[in-house]
């Protein structure tokens, strides 16, 4: 099932995928070594890396949402 959910799946909707669960763990990695490193800063900043990569998930899910509607009413 999966195997042919990814597979039929188009680019647009995996190129937001992947760009989201990079941009969710760049983010990630940036928060912990704030962190880890009393940076304030850079604690802070990995916030909006994080929010970013929500929203592009989000945007993927929509994406892939129109396209399984499109795909039904064929």
């Amino acid at each position: 099932m999966l195997n042919e959910f990814w597979a039929t799946a188009s680019t647009t909707y995996k190129t937001l995928v992947l760009s989201a669960m990079g941009l969710i763990a760049v983010g990630i990695i940036l928060n912990i070594v704030g962190n880890t490193s009393q940076n304030q800063g850079l604690a802070l900043a990995s916030l909006p890396v994080i929010g970013l990569g929500l929203a592009l998930h989000v945007t993927g899910i929509v994406v892939r949402g129109q396209q399984i509607r499109k795909g039904l009413k064929k």
